[in-house]
């Protein structure tokens, strides 16, 4: 078995006679052929199999002609964890790219080459690479642009003297504000992509939610054509719908609502007047908690909006209401919430958000435990629908999103930073 020493040096446990050996040498420092010549050296037969027999575990080659299973503890793999830890943040790789970004010239090749700007691209997951890939290099086709671009991708973190955050989302909760004016960066975001895929996901969930799509799909593809109560919904026509947040999307929304036939309430401290026109009927915060037979919350993450749904909200909802919320986590405190649920105050909820995901979401766990209780529970009930975040997640959404953050790389290359750039989102009283 080869373990990794926190210096990085290779060392070989073996059974045979409980000694280990130290190799000098760092795996980090080592040539592709020399670690493979040294792993083969070193390496260690166990479980030698000849024949039919019975193996578990991991496959573990001994050399060309032999190869065997190593049987892994749990101790075992919490070793591994950590090696896998060290080798992904130290690895030779994110060095490699950090050795391009401080180094010069490059770039297109030949005499007419032009100045590079370089990206490092954060957090990346595949749609990200798959959108920004060919925005890239349609950008440095272009013989309009007197510069380059080299993005990188990587699902690292930390500044590493980056200058700039290229936000590819209108929120920017999740950004330290203070720190970034105190570094002297830019932080830019992209304030509206497509408005109507959050307002049409909204919609999604509530139909979902209401009238137990899920459920009904998973029993008819068991071939269980059953009709009984656990998939009854209700009418929305003649319901009375609030929305919280009349913005953009909501505003978007409530047009969406009225087509039902509902009674549309809104709450938002800057009443809008198209909704008004529309209309929608302004009404108190406790009247909308009140009234409300379905109530969307729209809002962005501030202070003022932080847990919404709280402890002394949920005694003034209307018993049996539904909740949809494709705006931000933190606006519902996920305590109350399973609260409400398992009293029968709120009889569904549809979320697109959730207020601790930044540790889930984005990510398979399939396979590994979610350690968040709260998360387990919501996923246990069965009158909550939930999506991963994919509200903003629409061809014409991640067309506008690559665009925009195109377009504010650009602007920053070429001069206008901080709060000069047309997209900052630092606030200046910050």
């Amino acid at each position: 078995m080869h373990l990794v020493d926190d210096d990085g040096s290779l060392e070989v446990n073996s059974r045979k006679n409980s000694r280990r050996a130290t190799i000098s040498q760092s795996l980090r420092n080592m040539k592709a052929a020399e670690v493979s010549s040294t792993i083969k050296e070193n390496a260690v037969v166990v479980d030698i199999v000849e024949g039919r027999g019975r193996v578990t575990g991991l496959l573990h080659i001994v050399s060309e002609d032999a190869y065997a299973f190593a049987t892994v503890t749990i101790f075992m793999f919490d070793i591994m964890g950590n090696m896998a830890t060290e080798l992904r943040t130290g690895s030779k790789s994110l060095r490699a790219i950090m050795g391009q970004l401080r180094s010069k010239g490059v770039g297109v090749e030949g005499e007419n080459q032009k100045e590079t700007l370089r990206v490092l691209c954060y957090d990346t997951t595949s749609w990200v690479s798959d959108a920004f890939q060919p925005a890239v290099k349609a950008f440095n086709a272009d013989p309009e642009n007197s510069f380059q671009m080299m993005v990188d991708f990587t699902t690292e973190r930390g500044r590493l003297g980056v200058n700039m955050i290229a936000q590819r989302a209108a929120g920017f909760d999740r950004v330290d504000t203070k720190a970034a004016r105190a570094y002297g960066m830019t932080v830019a975001r992209v304030p509206a992509y497509s408005p109507y895929a959050v307002a049409e996901m909204a919609i999604a969930l509530l139909m979902a939610v209401n009238r137990k799509t899920p459920k009904a799909s998973s029993r008819v593809k068991m071939a269980n054509f059953s009709l009984d109560a656990g998939l009854l919904g209700v009418d929305i026509h003649g319901k009375t719908v609030g929305v919280m947040g009349t913005g953009k999307i909501g505003q978007i929304l409530c047009n969406i609502i009225l087509g039902f036939g509902a009674k549309l309430i809104c709450y938002d401290v800057f009443q809008n007047e198209e909704v008004k026109k529309a209309g929608g009927v302004y009404v108190t915060k406790d009247g909308i908690f009140a009234q409300s037979d379905i109530l969307f919350f729209m809002m962005p993450l501030l202070p003022a909006t932080r847990h919404t749904l709280n402890m002394d909200v949920l005694p003034k909802l209307k018993k049996g209401m539904m909740l949809i919320n494709t705006s931000r986590g933190g606006l519902v405190d996920t305590t109350v919430l399973l609260q409400g649920l398992r009293t029968g105050v709120i009889s569904g909820v549809g979320m697109d958000v959730y207020e601790n995901e930044q540790e889930y979401f984005f990510q398979d766990w399939s396979a590994k435990s979610i350690q968040d209780p709260d998360l387990t529970a919501l996923l246990g009930e069965p009158g909550v629908v939930m999506t991963a975040h994919q509200a903003f997640f629409t061809k014409e959404a991640v067309n506008k999103i690559t665009q925009t953050t195109m377009e504010n790389l650009r602007d920053f290359k070429l001069g206008k930073r901080e709060f000069d750039h047309p997209n900052n989102c630092i606030p200046k009283d910050n």
